[in-house]
């Protein structure tokens, strides 16, 4: 069954660097007189004072889309959700599958998807026109929806499931990273893991696994009650990521509406109810304390932050390297050493646990190429002249190297007045979403995360235009 996950999108800031990347996937960078920033500038000038930059009709387009995103997970299951009911899914009747049904449940959920990116970009110009609404206002509010969200059944993405899976594995006493779902044998859990997933083993790091196992622990054989406690954890981090925002950001309105207001990352990352708002949490944590003292238990709980956020997924090591490049530019070599050990030993530990084994599977990830990465058409037309190994060893060499010259290019375009600890970790986490051959929307929230912390500039257009594109072209089995 196919899952298909709704994603965010956000406005432009219509002031800072001139050139940035373009849709998801393009590896193109606009110049000041390209044609595309030349369409993108007029287009906003022209919504950005329109009725839409109105706080109000902004605000009400986003409740609209969270509106519709809420109902596709109320009547679960349908297509777009998995196959159990939480809570308050309970109380709607299902929508069911069929073709009619299935039109249904999709229309809602990108119709939900569009409207949260429409509102998102009203809010920000509305916010850029001189709205300035209380942030714990906002984020009392935003706590109230992801508090009834997370009584929904996942929408748009099957991942939760998975991480149920893989919890009652561990619960069981089992490694989630030699033992896949289907060869598990819970058919309870099985039966709402996605087919693409059913023979893979756990690509997550070993934290992510004891949190999975903790929900499991209390679930039981039930599958619904494990995703019903994965689903409240990760809600609760959410906000807690926006709590913290909105102490330590030095403008607070704009870190909230980033961040927790964000009707698009509500949508996807709370009713996703992915793991990637843990391993922005334990960035955001670590970024924030590295920016605001020097001192030797300053970097050691840094690099602690690094190495939980590096046992939740591995794309935090783009964050542990955007920290270490302006510390090395600046030759603070103790700093940096101090938190790479800390960061080291940190993760060490972690993974002793499981051994080696834990990192075969995330090799194995490595591998994966899909829509709408650009990687995919050239492993098709690749596979048609040459063997695939051959075409998956230059794919795995060279992204990675075109992931730092992209993400050089965007870390050029941004004010050098900025704090580079913010500017490094921004830089290579949206260019991984450009150029890594295996992307989805939801790996935006590290982009998202340290956006918060960067003053108006241009890169807000783009990262919406990617997110959205993310959103309405994949689909999670």
């Amino acid at each position: 069954m196919t899952r298909v996950s709704a994603h965010s999108a956000d406005p432009p800031d219509s002031s800072g660097p001139e050139s940035q990347p373009a849709t998801a996937g393009t590896l193109v960078l606009a110049s000041p007189s390209s044609p595309v920033e030349r369409f993108m500038s007029a287009l906003i000038r022209k919504l950005s004072w329109s009725r839409l930059s109105n706080p109000r009709v902004a605000v009400a387009v986003s409740g609209a889309g969270l509106l519709l995103g809420m109902l596709v997970a109320g009547t679960a299951p349908n297509y777009a959700t998995l196959p159990i009911r939480l809570p308050l899914s309970r109380l709607f009747p299902s929508l069911g599958y069929g073709t009619v049904p299935d039109i249904v449940s999709m229309g809602m959920l990108y119709g939900g998807d569009v409207l949260a990116c429409l509102g998102l970009a009203g809010m920000l110009w509305a916010h850029s026109q001189g709205w300035r609404p209380d942030p714990r206002h906002l984020l009392a509010v935003s706590a109230g929806i992801v508090g009834v969200m997370v009584l929904l059944t996942p929408a748009g993405s099957s991942d939760t499931a998975s991480y149920a899976a893989y919890g009652r594995i561990a619960a069981q006493g089992g490694n989630p990273y030699t033992v896949t779902p289907l060869a598990f044998g819970d058919p309870a859990y099985t039966h709402v893991v996605g087919t693409a997933w059913q023979n893979q083993p756990s690509v997550y790091g070993p934290l992510a696994t004891w949190i999975q196992a903790f929900a499991a622990w209390i679930g039981g054989p039930n599958p619904a009650t494990t995703i019903w406690v994965l689903m409240i954890i990760n809600g609760a981090v959410f906000i807690g990521i926006g709590y913290l925002l909105l102490k330590t950001s030095d403008d607070p309105v704009r870190a909230t509406l980033f961040w927790a207001a964000n009707p698009v990352l509500i949508q996807q990352l709370v009713s996703g109810g992915h793991l990637d708002t843990f391993v922005a949490a334990a960035s955001i944590c670590a970024i924030q304390v590295a920016r605001r003292t020097t001192s030797l238990w300053g970097d050691v709980l840094t690099g602690v932050m690094l190495g939980i956020a590096g046992g939740l997924k591995a794309n935090a090591a783009l964050i542990a390297l955007g920290l270490a490049w302006p510390l090395l530019r600046r030759h603070e070599w103790r700093r940096t050493a101090v938190i790479a050990a800390a960061a080291l030993v940190t993760i060490g530990l972690e993974y002793s646990y499981y051994g080696l084994s834990a990192l075969k599977p995330l090799f194995g990830g490595l591998n994966l190429v899909g829509l709408p990465s650009p990687w995919w058409l050239f492993q098709v037309l690749g596979d048609l002249v040459l063997k695939p190994s051959t075409v998956h060893t230059l794919i795995s060499i060279t992204w990675p190297v075109l992931l730092l010259v992209v993400a050089w290019l965007i870390y050029q375009r941004i004010s050098s007045d900025q704090p580079r600890e913010i500017v490094a970790p921004f830089a290579l986490s949206f260019a991984w979403i450009l150029v890594a051959p295996w992307v989805l929307a939801w790996y935006a929230a590290l982009a998202w995360v340290t956006l918060t912390q960067v003053p108006r500039n241009r890169m807000t257009r783009w990262l919406t235009i990617v997110t959205v594109v993310l959103a309405l072209t994949r689909s999670v089995g």
